[in-house]
């Protein structure tokens, strides 16, 4: 079968939405780190329908850090793919055109030297996920024993990291006299634009203290939150896709109708006029804490308790009234450790996240939403735990998910199905849990791990003992019996 590519586009069903712009006239005005299923649903889309609305300048050469799996799916297609929006029982097709070129950094890190430092790059974008911003999550410092962080310490002169990118990118710009770029990150974490600038400015100060201050003085940073649920795609998914089209493509992705995308108006340089679903604020902070503390805080406590009892999707888990009570549970607590904007209504934005959540065409697998939970929990729930904590307030919903993730670790569900546990931390946490015989010593191993666990919370005696006898139950019980007991005490 025919791959997807330009020379296919006009073969394609006529209801099959197409990019209405040259994509020969197009320029690169973005650099994006970190392709995946997120970027190509979020990010890509927003600048391919800023190239529809007429201005060429927002094409993106994206960059793979590690893998050439992107680069090798969406090179013999011209860098095209199909964007999949599915809700309920229609589907709509959109080919995506903003992808320019991908490249793979480890393969050719000079060809992604030059696309930062284009003087056509206006915007560099970042999904890279928690881990690659090489900054401990305890001390805000860089992990200098980190191997790859440790080689861009030494050199920058073939970077290895993100961090290690874009300080080189930098200091070419300021060589060649241009002015810097405009770097937003679009991963889920509080201060995302902070963490971002501390790890360049870190980087830079210990290569350049006067390229430091450069980029300290004349760069940006924006804060942003970004929303779209984006499950992972399957071999059956593109199977049934090349059924529709009569043409292959292995790039495609497949996402809801939501898509939200709130940035910081803080940019350097140019930037394009953004259409819908994305708005430029003062403030990010209330928006994207909403966000962690209620999506995201709710996928986690979903995506444990559903993987611990052996289901395997969103939809699935929340088909359980025990479940669905114990996530509006978790609303209700997480919901009053938060300072919304006057633009966000909580409570219809409950109401969309649960409908969002009911989607039964994402299939959003909870073991897709279980990685790294490491590095999600701090802001996803021990953050508004520690804050209902300190105004005297209960944890019974937020304390469940987080025992259901630390019963994630022991790597079998209550089938008795081995899963691995796909986490940074997965080692060291297990090396703490080994020998802890009963779910007191688990505990008191789990809140040792300061990495996860803020060490005035691990002190808390009322998070301690909710967390044991969550952690106690789910063991003997199993997380469908808990639920069932959590339903029976709210």
């Amino acid at each position: 079968m025919r791959r997807l590519s330009s020379a296919t586009l006009d073969a394609l069903p006529d209801d099959v939405i197409r990019p209405a712009y040259d994509r020969a006239a197009v320029r690169a005005g973005v650099v994006h780190l970190g392709i995946g299923a997120f970027h190509r649903a979020h990010q890509a889309a927003v600048f391919d329908d800023v190239l529809n609305a007429g201005d060429l300048r927002w094409g993106i050469v994206a960059a793979s850090l590690r893998s050439p799996r992107v680069r090798d799916q969406m090179a013999p297609q011209d860098g095209l793919y199909t964007m999949l929006v599915r809700d309920g029982s229609s589907e709509r097709a959109r080919i995506i055109g903003a992808v320019q070129r991908v490249i793979v950094a480890p393969e050719e890190p000079l060809a992604l030297l030059d696309a930062l430092a284009s003087p056509h790059t206006h915007i560099v974008t970042l999904t890279i996920t928690e881990k690659g911003y090489k900054l401990d999550p305890a001390t805000g410092e860089l992990i200098e024993h980190d191997p790859q962080l440790a080689a861009d310490l030494a050199s920058l002169t073939r970077p290895q990291t993100a961090p290690g990118y874009l300080v080189a990118a930098l200091a070419k710009r300021k060589a060649l006299g241009l002015p810097p770029f405009t770097a937003i990150s679009c991963d889920n974490l509080p201060h995302n634009g902070r963490r971002l600038r501390n790890a360049v400015l870190a980087l830079a100060h210990r290569h350049d203290a006067p390229l430091a201050e450069w980029i300290a003085e004349e760069g940006a940073f924006p804060e942003t939150m970004v929303d779209r649920i984006v499950p992972a795609t399957t071999a059956e998914d593109v199977a049934a896709l090349a059924a529709r089209l009569d043409v292959a493509d292995h790039a495609m992705i497949k996402t809801e109708p939501f898509t939200q995308w709130v940035i910081e108006d803080r940019f350097c340089g140019p930037r394009p006029e953004f259409g819908a679903g994305v708005q430029l604020t003062a403030a990010v902070a209330p928006w994207e804490e909403a966000k962690l503390r209620l999506l995201n805080g709710a996928h986690s406590g979903i995506a444990y308790l559903g993987g611990l009892a052996g289901i395997e999707h969103v939809h699935e888990v929340l088909a359980l009234p025990a479940a669905r009570a114990f996530v509006e549970a978790l609303w209700d607590e997480a919901q009053t450790t938060l300072s919304p904007p006057p633009e966000l209504n909580i409570a219809l934005y409950r109401r969309e996240l649960m409908a969002r959540f009911d989607n039964p065409t994402l299939r959003h697998r909870t073991r897709q939403i279980a990685m790294d939970g490491s590095q999600k929990l701090p802001q996803r729930l021990l953050a508004p735990i520690a804050a209902r904590l300190a105004t005297g307030k209960g944890i019974k919903a937020l304390s469940l998910a987080v025992a259901a993730w630390l019963r994630w670790q022991a790597g079998q569900d209550d089938l008795g199905n081995a899963h691995d546990v796909d986490d940074p931390l997965a080692g060291m946490i297990a090396a703490r849990l080994k020998g802890a015989g009963t779910p007191e010593e688990r505990v008191a191993a789990i809140l040792r791990v300061d990495a996860v666990v803020p060490p005035a919370l691990a002190e808390n005696g009322a998070f301690r003992m909710a967390l044991t006898r969550w952690l106690a139950m789910l063991e003997t019980q199993g997380a469908l019996a808990t639920l069932a007991s959590f339903q029976g005490e709210i």
